[in-house]
C-alpha cells in the first residue's frame, strides 16, 4: 500500500473547491478525516508568564494534521524535559481544510480498471491548516529565564515544517 501523497502536491493555499453537481449527494464532501491533534494547550494553564516567544510564517503555506502533530510532539516534550510544568504551550491553528486525492491505477491493465477523469472530486485523505504570512503557529509562554529553553524547542519544530519560519519574542497581551 502506498504512503502519504508527497506534500509538494497541497503546499499551496488555494480555495476550497466546491463540486457543483445536478445531483445533491455529489456536491460535498462525505467524510472529514479525523485531527491527529487533540489537544491545543498543554503547561501550566493558571500562572500568567511575562514573555511570549511564537513561530511566525513568512509566507503563506498549507500545513498537514500529521506535520502540526510531530512538531506538537517535539516541541512539548522538549519544554517539559528542561523545565518542567513552568511554562504554557499553545497550538494556534486548527487544521480544517480537506485534502482530497484522485487515485489512479497505473500500469497494464490499468485502463480496464480506472475511470480515468470522470468524476474526479477525489476521496478526503487527510486535512490541513492554511497559514498566512506573518501568522503564529505556535505559542510559548515563559518566565525570563526560560526563554533561550523556549526558542531551542521552536528551533526543533522549524526543522519538521515546509517554509520559512522565524521565531520573535513579546511580551504577552493575555495568555489566552
Amino acid at each position: 500500500m502506498a504512503g502519504l501523497r508527497a506534500f509538494k502536491c497541497y503546499r499551496r493555499i488555494k480555495r476550497a473547491y466546491t463540486r457543483k453537481s445536478k445531483f445533491k449527494k455529489k456536491g460535498y464532501v462525505k467524510a472529514v478525516p479525523s485531527s491527529k491533534i487533540v489537544k491545543y494547550v498543554f503547561g501550566d494553564l493558571k500562572k500568567t508568564f511575562p514573555n511570549e516567544i511564537s513561530l511566525i510564517s513568512k509566507s503563506n503555506v498549507q500545513i498537514r494534521h500529521n506535520a502540526l502533530e510531530s512538531c506538537r510532539q517535539i516541541v512539548n516534550r522538549h519544554l517539559h524535559e528542561s523545565m518542567g510544568p513552568n511554562y504554557l504551550f499553545r497550538i494556534r491553528l486548527y487544521p480544517h481544510h480537506v485534502l482530497r486525492e484522485h487515485k489512479i491505477l497505473t500500469g497494464a491493465g490499468a485502463d480496464r480498471m480506472s475511470k480515468g477523469m470522470q468524476l474526479a472530486f477525489g476521496k478526503a485523505t487527510g486535512i490541513a491548516a492554511q497559514v498566512k504570512e506573518g501568522q503564529k503557529l505556535f505559542s510559548v509562554f515563559v518566565d525570563p529565564e526560560n526563554i533561550a529553553k523556549a526558542k531551542e524547542a521552536l528551533a526543533k519544530a522549524k526543522a519538521r515544517l515546509p517554509n520559512q519560519w522565524s521565531i520573535i519574542e513579546e511580551k504577552p497581551k493575555i495568555n489566552k
